[in-house]
C-alpha cells in the first residue's frame, strides 16, 4: 500500500463562534488555498488516492474535502480514530481495513503525523516535522506492519 499523510492546512486559532470547541476550528482562506495546493499536486503528479480518511474535526475535514475535489479523489471518509490523539499503532491497525485499496490518503493532525511518519520510518521517538497542509508520500507500508519506504514529502505554503 501507498500511505499519504496529509496534515490539515492552516486553520482559525479559535473557533469563530467562542463558545464552540476546539474540534469546531475551520480552515482560514489561506488554509482553503493550501488544501488546493495538495489536491492539485497530488492530481498533476499522479498520486491521487483510492480513497481518503479524514479526521471527524473541521479543520480536517475541510481540507480532505478540498482536496479530494482538487484532486478529483473520492469523497472522503470520517474515521473516528484519525482525531487528535491517535496513536501509530492504532492508525496502522486501523489501516488494515483499507488494505484492498492501493493509495490512501490520511487527513489529520499533529503530533499524531509526526510520531506516526517516524514510527513508519522505524523510530519511536519523533523526528519529523510535519508543518500545516504538508503531505508525506510511504510506499511499501504494510499494516499493521511497523515499516515504509519515504517516497516524498511536500510542506505546502500560500503567499
Amino acid at each position: 500500500m501507498e500511505l499519504l499523510l496529509i496534515r490539515h492546512a492552516k486553520a482559525e486559532n479559535v473557533a469563530e463562534n467562542a463558545a464552540a470547541s476546539d474540534a469546531e476550528r475551520a480552515l482560514t482562506k489561506s488554509g482553503r488555498k493550501q488544501a488546493a495546493k495538495v489536491g492539485l499536486f497530488l492530481k498533476r503528479n499522479e498520486l491521487v488516492p483510492d480513497v481518503v480518511l479524514a479526521s471527524p474535526l473541521v479543520r480536517a475535514r475541510q481540507t480532505a474535502e478540498i482536496i479530494s475535489d482538487n484532486a478529483v479523489a473520492p469523497r472522503p471518509i470520517i474515521e473516528p480514530w484519525l482525531a487528535c490523539g491517535m496513536r501509530a499503532e492504532v492508525a496502522l491497525n486501523e489501516l488494515s481495513a483499507y488494505d484492498q485499496f492501493q493509495r490512501v490518503a490520511l487527513v489529520g493532525h499533529n503530533p499524531d503525523f509526526e510520531y506516526l511518519a517516524s514510527w513508519l520510518l522505524g523510530s519511536q521517538c519523533g523526528g519529523i516535522h510535519v508543518g500545516k497542509a504538508t503531505m508525506i508520500h510511504f510506499s511499501r507500508v504494510s499494516p499493521p506492519s511497523q515499516g515504509a519506504c519515504l517516497e516524498l514529502m511536500l510542506p505546502v505554503s500560500v503567499e
